[in-house]
């Protein structure tokens, strides 16, 4: 299975930017869909972003228009750039792979907190 590793958390002004990467081990990683999840405390786990291996991307509605989802398959690294963050988006954020059968069957990295407060 494939080991990941996010970073770029932290704390921001809402309004403010932060972009989040995940990196991959293992060769394999262009070949599958990965993503971000988060989960708010009290909340259940829910999804942000995902990508193709051939590229087509998909977003949560509450983040359409501001983070964007990408991968770069040379440094098996997916990244999520997150711009006019509201309060709301304070989560924890993991990445996942998806094998084909789910990401609950999945690889998920450790999270990274994203905090967003004035």
């Amino acid at each position: 299975q494939v080991q990941l590793v996010e970073s770029g958390g932290g704390l921001v002004q809402p309004g403010g930017s932060l972009r989040l990467s995940c990196v991959a081990s293992g060769s394999v990683f262009r070949l599958y869909t990965t993503g971000w999840y988060c989960q708010a405390p009290g909340k259940q786990r829910e999804l942000v972003a995902r990508i193709t291996g051939d590229g087509t991307t998909n977003y949560a509605d509450s983040v359409k228009g501001r983070f964007t989802i990408s991968r770069d398959n040379a440094k098996n690294t997916v990244y999520l750039q997150m711009n006019s963050l509201k309060p709301d988006d304070t989560a924890v954020y993991y990445c996942y792979v998806d094998y084909g059968y789910g990401p609950s069957l999945g690889s998920w990295g450790q999270g990274t907190r994203v905090t967003v407060s004035s």
